[in-house]
């Protein structure tokens, strides 16, 4: 986030009490989106999507290997491309997800 993103912010809410299981569950979740605690309950009340640090390296993985699967496909001119099809249609289904995982 900017310094004038945080400039504009001139809203305050007041401390959040909760249960010390609550609070080490919201803790571990927003340092796996490496998020502030404030950030992420804020994405969280407001609907936003956030996706954990492990989400997002399987999503990067999974379009190396769609990349893979594109150059195999290219480097062998064409043959297999039936099945070259259904490999990246399922990766693409797979990514999808994973980012529409709540």
């Amino acid at each position: 986030m900017s310094d004038s993103e945080q400039r504009r912010r001139t809203g305050r809410l007041p401390p959040v009490r909760c249960f010390e299981e609550e609070e080490k569950i919201v803790r571990a979740k927003a340092h796996d989106c490496s998020m502030s605690i404030g950030q992420f309950m804020l994405s969280a009340a407001l609907g936003r999507k956030t996706m954990s640090k492990t989400d997002q390296h399987i999503v990067n993985e999974l379009r190396k290997l769609g990349g893979l699967q594109k150059h195999l496909f290219k480097e062998g001119g064409g043959l297999l491309s039936k099945e070259y099809s259904s490999v990246l249609v399922e990766i693409q289904a797979a990514i999808k997800r994973i980012e529409e995982k709540p």
